[in-house]
Order: C-alpha cells, then structure tokens, then sequence
C-alpha cells in the first residue's frame, strides 16, 4: 500500500517512539485509539509518515482529523492520501497546514469532503 500513497518518508514505529521519546507500547496504543496512522509495505514493518511528528509530538489536531475523516467514511489508506495530497485551496497538503496551525481550515475540508 505504501508504493501507491504520496507520502515520502515514512517512520517506523521504534523510530516514531524514539521521536517522541515514549516506549513503543505507547507508539501501538496512540495507533489502536486513532491518534496516529499507519501503513505496511510489501511485507514489511508498520510504518508512519513522518510528517505525523512534529516537534517531538502528535501533529496538533491530527487525532481529531482522523476521527472526523474516518466519521466521513474515509478508510485510513484514503485518509493518508488525503493528507498528504496538494489541495489548490489551501494551498498545499493538509498535513502541512496542520503543521502551519491551520487545522480549522483542513478540518473544514475534511468535513465538505465526508464520503
């Protein structure tokens, strides 16, 4: 699934533990309640884009974004696409402008976009 999703660096799940400096158990828990997602690769170990850490933390308001695209009907695979796919009215992708604080304009998007 990774190969068909525009994201570009990818973190393993040790990697995004040591990012934010938590054990991997608390990495998995954050993935079982939404707070992050992930994708395997061809066989390969579960991996997070990076752009899912910022600053040595969950990107702000990514959690609740999850939660409203999956509300929508959003698969995760969609809702990695999603975020990381320009959109001209931001502009950009919504991942780096919830980078930027501004959630409230992709949490707008997010909802017009409900499936």
């Amino acid at each position: 699934m990774t190969d068909r999703l525009p994201v570009t660096d990818w973190l393993t799940v040790p990697e995004v533990a040591e990012r934010l400096d938590v054990p991997v158990t608390r990495v998995r828990q954050l993935l079982r309640e939404g707070a992050l997602l992930a994708t395997r690769g061809e066989g390969g170990p579960l991996r997070v884009p990076a752009a899912f850490v910022h600053r040595g933390q969950v990107l702000k308001g990514l959690p609740g974004l999850i939660t409203l695209l999956r509300d929508g009907g959003y698969d995760d695979e969609a809702a990695l696409r999603w975020l990381h796919t320009d959109d001209p009215t931001l502009p950009g992708r919504p991942v780096d402008a919830l980078a930027a604080d501004r959630g409230t304009e992709v949490k707008r998007r997010a909802q017009a976009l409900a499936l």
